[in-house]
């Protein structure tokens, strides 16, 4: 045997191993990372939902008490009127 068959038979066997152990351990820690980064962002999306979801509520409630003041012919108006305003600044 040659002595360059020697050495291309131990960089087969020990170096390429080796690196790709490397490699691979890197790969798996970078999907990691990357999954972990993903759960954070599905938790804040999670999170501006319900905000909204509670914003629409709210907005959804005030266009209610107005279609109700609107219709009605009550006498109380601009004390109804009042209310939401002290409310709406709250």
């Amino acid at each position: 045997m040659s002595e360059n068959l020697v050495y291309g038979l131990a960089f087969m066997l020990v170096v390429v191993p080796v690196v790709m152990g490397v490699l691979g351990d890197a790969y798996k820690r970078r999907l990691a990372f990357r999954e972990r980064e993903l759960e954070l962002l599905s938790h804040q999306t999670a999170e501006k939902a319900a905000q909204y979801a509670a914003q629409a509520e709210r907005l959804e409630q005030r266009v209610r008490v107005l279609e109700r003041i609107a219709t009605e012919n009550n006498a109380d108006l601009a004390l109804q009127i009042e209310h939401l305003r002290s409310a709406k600044v709250n």
